[in-house]
């Protein structure tokens, strides 16, 4: 049977790799289809020949001669061709098997995620198998013609699941191990488990702050926040935007003022001011972190105080600056850093170039002489 195998495999291998190509560009067109679905890789492969042989003699020969079943091994392996998928969250498992799923047809599951009790030899967190092949409608098509009876099986995992397995096949012993050895192992095996929950709902909450951020009322509600029992403000009464005029809000009780400035509450307040710009999320998170880092503490009332403060005369310096400077402009950054500069010069004298000071310095003795 062995050598039946040989044969039998040697004449298709040219028809399996064409096979394992084929389904591999179909899912990656498929799963684009997935909105703002991320893929760490998609990877695939034709089994080795000797691999096989081996999978079968171990899962399926004894059962079959002890049964006095006639066989052929290529009949019971499944995954000649087999195909990885690695998303980045658990919850794109399940979108990327619905996809899947609407355009192969589904001969087996097997869920293997999450399973965290030990077995004979293997132990929890493998993902999610599907063992499928074209569906009817892509077995018509000329052009499939050639794969309609071939399967493939699909594992579908996290970049956290993967890397488990991975790391599981190092283990070499498994099966006569010492109890403690196997709740260490399963142990690690729930920390990964944990690992991927967490990101996913890191991204989640991610995701609510930034929109909470991008909100139409985001910078009324922050500053509501920032004075506990005081109404919203109106927003017609609300601090200068690029555009508007500047008004002076009742300022907020001390005590109300202990919320550190983080990327979110910049978000909220830079929105506010330049409404029509997009701030980029790792921008956003290094330009905060500098803020902080000059000036430990720095609270997103203090950081409001210093825009609404100050904005209406950096927005002049702008003006001038770039009449004297055609082509150049200041970004919204610049405008921030400026504005942080002349609320605190001490803290915050190094957000700006010592060009930029002495330029800057320089217009603001000419702006007061002149008044």
């Amino acid at each position: 049977m062995k050598k039946l195998f040989r044969q039998f495999y040697d004449q298709h291998i040219d028809s399996l790799e064409e096979a394992k190509e084929t389904f591999t560009a179909l899912a990656r067109s498929l799963l684009k289809q997935i909105p703002g679905l991320q893929l760490s890789k998609i990877e695939a492969r034709v089994k080795d020949r000797e691999e096989c042989i081996h999978k079968f003699q171990s899962k399926y020969l004894l059962q079959l001669e002890s049964a006095q079943q006639p066989y052929a091994i290529q009949e019971h392996v499944t995954d000649l061709i087999g195909l990885r998928i690695v998303c980045l969250y658990e919850d794109e498992v399940r979108q990327i098997k619905k996809v899947l799923s609407e355009h192969f047809e589904v001969i087996d599951t097997t869920d293997k995620s999450a399973s965290l009790e030990s077995t004979e030899g293997e132990f929890g967190y493998k993902g999610l198998h599907l063992d499928l092949r074209l569906g009817a409608a892509r077995r018509s098509l000329p052009e499939y013609a050639s794969y309609a009876d071939a399967r493939v099986e699909v594992q579908i995992r996290t970049i956290i699941q993967d890397s488990w397995s991975v790391l599981d096949h190092q283990i070499k012993y498994k099966k006569s191990i010492p109890g403690s050895l196997k709740r260490r192992i399963n142990t690690l095996a729930a920390l990964f488990e944990l690992a991927d929950r967490e990101f996913r709902e890191i991204r989640d909450a991610t995701a609510h702050e930034l929109a909470e951020a991008a909100g139409p009322n985001a910078y009324e509600e922050l500053e509501a926040e920032e004075q506990p029992g005081a109404p919203a403000p109106d927003a017609s009464a609300a601090a200068t935007n690029e555009d508007g005029a500047r008004a002076k809000p009742a300022p907020a009780p001390a005590a109300a003022r202990g919320h550190q400035l983080d990327a979110f509450g910049f978000l909220r307040i830079a929105n506010h001011f330049f409404n029509d710009f997009e701030f980029t999320p790792h921008k956003v998170d290094s330009f905060t972190q500098e803020i902080n880092s000059f000036r430990p503490g720095f609270t997103r009332t203090g950081f409001n105080q210093s825009m609404r403060t100050h904005i209406s005369t950096v927005k002049d310096y702008k003006k001038q600056f770039e009449l004297l400077h055609p082509g150049d402009s200041m970004s919204p950054y610049e405008v921030i850093r400026h504005c942080m500069y002349l609320s605190d010069r001490n803290s915050f004298q190094h957000l700006l170039g010592a060009d930029m000071r002495q330029a800057f310095e320089q217009w603001l003795s000419e702006e007061q002489g002149a008044s």
